[in-house]
């Protein structure tokens, strides 16, 4: 499996498993494997069906936070 694949897997799990302080280092390190913003949000907003609205409204405002420090 690539880094870049490895990298949405560890984001979706962290995700699933709500556990948000670890998060943000992933996110960043998943960006330098290649994933886009796009494609974070995207997996984020198709999480929410699947692992419920609460835990996806959080992941994406800390993703937001994630992608302001890169710009």
């Amino acid at each position: 499996m690539s880094k870049r694949d490895r990298s949405l897997v560890v984001v979706t799990s962290l995700i699933t498993s709500s556990s948000f302080e670890q998060l943000p280092n992933h996110l960043r390190l998943a960006r330098q494997n290649g994933l886009t913003e796009a494609e974070l949000k995207e997996a984020i907003i198709h999480l929410a069906f699947y692992a419920g609205w609460p835990r996806a409204m959080s992941a994406i405002q800390i993703a937001m936070s994630v992608f302001a420090e890169e710009r």
